[in-house]
């Protein structure tokens, strides 16, 4: 007879794959982008900057400290080198001038498209080749995957999915 894996291990397995496949595809999601940033002396974290910039227009300091969940002391080190070289402005808050509000500056901006368009290749390719159920089962994975706090921080779903929890 055959040996036969038990529900256990079986599950086991599955889960133990599933985490690989995150390992993985996170190495192969962060690659182009890892090059482009090296060979300007800049890595993931300033990537993890210019990305929320991006998509959160005139936020906070202390807002990108809730998002990234890093100490003052390392954003500091790459909000600078990145206000710097031209890549991020800082203005005072209109209410509160204590408040420092971020924005990407058109150099910024256009490092951030060309760092998104890479990996909007990788995403869009899997997306065909999932299609739609596939989708939506990614994103009720990944949202899953989310910590509660960081749950605040996600962007209002697109159309595909919508609807389909």
């Amino acid at each position: 007879m055959a040996d036969v894996k038990s529900a256990a291990e079986s599950d086991e397995e599955e889960m133990r794959r599933a985490i690989e496949l995150l390992y993985f595809a996170y190495r192969g999601f962060t690659a182009e982008p890892d090059a482009i940033l090296a060979e300007m002396g800049m890595g993931r974290a300033h990537h993890r900057v210019i990305y929320f910039v991006g998509r959160n227009p005139g936020m906070t300091v202390s807002e990108l400290l809730g998002v990234l969940r890093i100490t003052k002391q390392s954003l500091a080190r790459v909000l600078s080198q990145l206000i710097k070289e031209g890549h991020v402005s800082q203005t005072p808050g209109t209410r509160d001038r204590r408040q420092r509000l971020l924005t990407l500056t058109a150099k910024g901006a256009a490092l951030e498209r060309q760092l998104t368009a890479r990996q909007s290749v990788l995403v869009a390719r899997a997306f065909a080749r999932a299609g739609r159920e596939g989708i939506a089962g990614f994103r009720r994975v990944m949202e899953d995957l989310v910590a509660e706090p960081d749950r605040r921080h996600l962007i209002a779903p697109a159309a595909v999915g919508e609807g389909e929890r």
